[in-house]
């Protein structure tokens, strides 16, 4: 990968660790459910007015909406809103990553490798230790939230996976994602209504000191997070290896945290910065591939052809 497609592989990283950040500016603001609505409505407009719907399955892809949008920034914002450290929050999210592994293999029968599996179990110790320090602390419940915020996540993975490989042609994967937007803003704004009331949401526009600084982290959330960190993501996906790109996303966590360190005052103890490493091993280890050895050469050398256009970009 050349030098400046991993500078805005790390610019994607930044992005998304700094959206965290935003988040919490937002949450001081506007309801959780009513935000999650207001997010992915200022996505789901435009998208239904300009961009065609991509050639998926409907079913993927309303899962895909379901679960990555719906389920997962619902309970993310509810555990964020209920006070859990929004440093930590970033990380734990990372359980997405195992979640999605168990999903395949218990759901859609995947093979699960060996190497897989190591990881999954060193990642789900660190989540162990990391929701084993907020018991103590009494955060137990924001904890297991934002931990189904993560299993939402990985709804949404394997959706989005079936839904790209059930498309008749291959879709334009910013599309897919751009569609997924459309499928939040009713119900979260009906939940909203039912749970938060149209009190608190017309209280939560009032002009107040805390109004401009929530409208800038959605805005940020909106505009940098999701447009222009998922268009950045999705152009090094279609032009690199998964495996090469994916990685980078481990940097999320890490800007998560100090990003909340610097900004919010927020301090880890010895036994939740072991969970964090912990995590991130595991879901290194677990999504690197395996290289296959290059049989040694036993006859006179053959000129190979060139190699792939997905494997040469």
């Amino acid at each position: 990968m050349p030098l400046t497609h991993r500078l805005l592989a790390f610019s994607v990283a930044l992005m998304w660790g700094l959206n965290f950040i935003a988040i919490n500016a937002s949450l001081a603001q506007f309801p959780p459910f009513m935000l999650v609505a207001l997010r992915f409505a200022i996505v789901a407009v435009p998208t239904l007015l300009l961009v065609p719907r991509p050639q998926v399955p409907a079913r993927w892809l309303f899962g895909y909406g379901l679960g990555f949008g719906t389920l997962q920034f619902l309970f993310l914002y509810w555990g964020m809103a209920a006070g859990f450290p929004t440093g930590l929050a970033s990380l734990v999210l990372q359980s997405s990553a195992p979640f999605t592994v168990l999903l395949g293999a218990t759901v859609f029968r995947e093979r699960v490798s060996a190497r897989q599996l190591a990881g999954l179990g060193v990642a789900t110790s660190g989540l162990a230790v990391v929701g084993w320090q907020q018991a103590q602390a009494a955060a137990f419940a924001p904890f297991l939230l934002v931990l189904a915020a993560g299993f939402g996540w990985a709804i949404g993975n394997v959706s989005n996976a079936r839904a790209m490989s059930g498309a008749t042609q291959r879709p334009n994967p910013l599309h897919v994602t751009l569609w997924m937007s459309v499928v939040p803003p009713v119900p979260m704004a009906l939940l909203s209504l039912a749970v938060e009331g149209p009190d608190a949401i017309a209280r939560s526009f009032t002009p107040g000191p805390e109004l401009l600084p929530a409208l800038a982290g959605l805005a940020y959330t909106v505009l940098i997070g999701t447009l222009a960190g998922s268009g950045i993501w999705t152009w090094l996906m279609a032009r690199h290896p998964a495996g090469m790109v994916a990685p980078f996303s481990m940097l999320v966590p890490v800007v998560g945290l100090s990003a909340s360190a610097v900004l919010l005052g927020e301090r880890l103890g010895i036994p939740q910065l072991v969970g964090a490493a912990l995590v991130i091993i595991g879901v290194l280890w677990g999504s690197r591939t395996r290289r296959r050895p290059v049989p040694p050469a036993t006859g006179p050398a053959i000129s190979e052809p060139a190699p792939s256009t997905a494997a040469a970009r």
